[in-house]
């Protein structure tokens, strides 16, 4: 309950950044009539929503398991990093778009470029690296898919607004072309960090294998009384590993003893390998 508690605390911090940098770039943008900084200034709205979902998510996962759920919520994290892939790719997409569509039209007024626009992009990309650097440090720490998946998303909101002040000074020296193929190039790159999330959530609900076999054998074999480990099974969160496997012990052995011998590879197994909670031993005669 420590570590939710923690991630809770982190996201709200962010949150309530992500929503004082959104209300200053979106107002001034408007002001000044700058399309890219008032843009960036949604695309932090969107940093703060993925903020929203994480918060929902994190109160879910925190949830006891119950007679519905008999592993536990954890997954639900998994399924808020996955919403906030899909909100980066659709915040590529909406990034690639107007900019092609900016190629072909010549609609739109030319931006008021003041010193005030520079201070306030340089102001929130500061503010945007500190809260990656410390939200990516935070979820290592506390082995949060959900942290790490927000920092990568903010590390997009970093881009974007480095390339509202390329924009700034093009537009400034007279050549806007330039603009609409740095917006491109960031879009792609968003869209590359999107994809990255999804590949890795989708990982702990397809139930990919988190630990090598051969390392559950080697402590299971090294219990005097194993004589084989086989069918071995891993899956979860690198935080809440779950592990299934088969011993062999000799056909002599107790019932009350086979039992005792599995309680041993258990504790082993947990106590050998970080993250795993939980490991069921199936027993079977030699």
């Amino acid at each position: 309950m420590n570590r939710i508690r923690e991630i809770r605390k982190v996201l709200f911090y962010i949150l309530v950044l992500n929503i004082l940098v959104a209300m200053v770039k979106t107002i001034y943008g408007h002001l000044t009539n700058s399309m890219s900084m008032e843009a960036d200034g949604y695309h932090s709205f969107l940093d703060g929503s993925s903020n929203i979902i994480g918060l929902v998510a994190i109160w879910i996962a925190s949830k006891p398991a119950d007679e519905s759920h008999p592993y536990g919520h954890s997954k639900y994290e998994s399924f808020a990093s996955i919403a906030i892939g899909l909100l980066i790719l659709f915040t590529a997409f909406r990034i690639g778009g107007a900019g092609i569509e900016r190629i072909f039209s010549d609609t739109g007024g030319i931006a008021t470029v003041t010193t005030l626009s520079f201070i306030i992009m340089i102001i929130t990309i500061v503010i945007n690296v500190g809260v990656v650097l410390y939200e990516l440090h935070m979820g290592k720490m506390l082995k949060s898919t959900i942290l790490i998946a927000d920092s990568m998303h903010t590390r997009s909101d970093v881009l974007v607004s480095l390339s509202v002040i390329v924009s700034l000074i093009v537009t400034r020296l007279g050549y806007p072309q330039i603009d609409i193929i740095v917006g491109l190039i960031i879009a792609i790159i968003i869209g590359m960090a999107g994809v990255k999330i999804l590949l890795q959530s989708s990982r702990t609900l397809c139930d990919v294998h988190m630990i090598d076999p051969s390392r559950i054998e080697e402590i299971a074999l090294g219990i005097d009384g194993v004589g084989c480990c086989h069918k071995i099974r891993t899956r979860g969160e690198e935080f809440n590993i779950l592990v299934d496997m088969h011993i062999k012990v000799p056909g002599y052995f107790s019932t009350q003893k086979s039992h005792e011998l599995a309680h041993k590879v258990e504790k082993a197994v947990i106590r050998e390998i970080e993250g795993v909670t939980e490991v069921i031993v199936h027993i079977e005669p030699q």
